[in-house]
């Protein structure tokens, strides 16, 4: 029985054996990322007698290389949250912090929690490149809000109210038709200082060149509007050439947000349960394949409570003697980046109304009841999640066992 406690940091790791009654297989020392040193870990680790339980912390990207190489040479490897390792056997008034005291604690953690240790399971390629793509996905998603915001913040400027005129959603290659119109009638002198017939026709001329439709009333509306608005940068060389600058970042993020949601979505489709995820209320091309990115192999969480628990929501337990809390906070110790994807899900039921769906009824429900947002959204993600446990295992046992 031999615990083996790893320290994982950028690049390198703190390395700590231990076995029960407090006896030092090997004292603390430090192997770097590489081959050479994970393979002289793997044949260490093997050479002491006895069955060998390797515990990491799972922080951020850092352990999955160790955890990876290690669990491919058929060690039993565990990735614990560093909340548990944190919390537990905290029983000193001294505060010590440095990697191999954390490296020792994390060994004494394995050897307590020896029994209820659960394996780490390699992430197969597709899971592994779908949850980067959405990493990225969500990064250039803020990107591109940032980009939006400044475009819309210059244009105030020189036609404010633009961004206002079409509300149609982003194409395949990113473009969007106010901010195409925005990029030639970057000003609003642009419009009208020309008459109304006149005007009427270049933008009719433009939709046709963009291939938008075209709305004689509609022509006419912006034409009024831009009558009796007030700019404050002048229409010259240096004010075009700011916003096309602006135009053209916003574009640029565009189109890479929409080429990775394409891409999810193509990736996802090649996993098994993908039919089944998509059949779901509130789940599309866009947040389906967000859901199965950061949920990964449903197969790995042993009941619905715990991958409510990965995600954050949920609810808590405060009870003591005759006191019992009726409604306590959810922990929000789990994955931030479902529970975003997760809100948005229980948005778009909300928009949808299905009514034949029970998540959306329950959220409903709640929200009659007169629960505070944040309640009744969390409450339904809960649920969401519990039907999406067991829809999806169900689903799995049916496929052959080669799939």
């Amino acid at each position: 029985m031999n615990a083996v406690g790893i320290d994982v940091s950028k690049g390198k790791s703190m390395v700590a054996i231990l076995r029960p009654y407090g006896e030092i297989i090997s004292t603390p020392f430090e192997i770097k990322h590489t081959s050479s040193d994970i393979n002289a870990l793997v044949e260490q680790i093997k050479s002491v007698e006895g069955e060998s339980r390797i515990v990491m912390e799972h922080t951020g990207r850092y352990y999955e290389v160790l955890a990876h190489q290690l669990a491919q040479a058929n060690l039993f490897v565990s990735a614990v949250n560093p909340k548990l390792i944190k919390d537990f056997d905290n029983d000193s008034l001294r505060k010590v912090k440095s990697d191999k005291a954390d490296a020792v604690k994390i060994a004494r953690y394995a050897l307590d929690k020896w029994q209820n240790l659960k394996q780490y399971s390699v992430m197969d390629e597709l899971r592994n490149q779908l949850k980067t793509m959405n990493r990225q996905f969500g990064f250039y998603m803020k990107h591109k809000t940032a980009m939006k915001n400044n475009l819309i913040g210059i244009l105030d400027q020189t036609y404010p109210g633009v961004n206002t005129y079409f509300d149609s959603p982003a194409r395949s290659d990113g473009s969007q038709k106010w901010v195409d119109f925005a990029s030639t009638y970057w000003h609003v002198d642009c419009v009208r200082k020309m008459s109304l017939i006149a005007f009427t026709d270049h933008y009719q001329k433009w939709c046709k060149r963009n291939k938008y439709n075209f709305s004689q009333a509609k022509a006419e509306e912006i034409y009024g509007t831009a009558k009796e608005l007030v700019p404050v940068l002048p229409k010259d060389e240096v004010t075009k050439l700011i916003i096309k600058q602006a135009v053209d970042q916003l574009n640029s993020a565009s189109a890479t947000v929409e080429s990775l949601r394409s891409l999810m979505n193509e990736t996802a489709a090649k996993l098994p349960e993908y039919p089944i995820v998509m059949e779901m209320k509130g789940v599309g091309p866009s947040l389906g394949p967000q859901l199965i990115a950061e949920i990964g192999d449903v197969t790995r969480f042993h009941s619905k409570g715990a991958l409510t628990a990965f995600a954050g929501v949920d609810p808590g337990v405060n009870e003591s003697g005759t006191y019992a809390q009726k409604s306590v906070p959810t922990s929000k110790r789990g994955s931030a980046d479902l529970r975003k994807t997760l809100f948005q899900v229980m948005d778009a039921l909300i928009k949808t109304m299905p009514q034949d769906d029970p998540v959306y009824m329950f959220l409903d429900k709640k929200r009659a009841q007169g629960k505070p947002y944040y309640v009744y959204m969390t409450a339904g993600a809960n649920k969401f999640l519990r039907i999406y446990y067991g829809r999806v295992n169900e689903y799995l046992s049916t496929l052959p066992e080669s799939n």
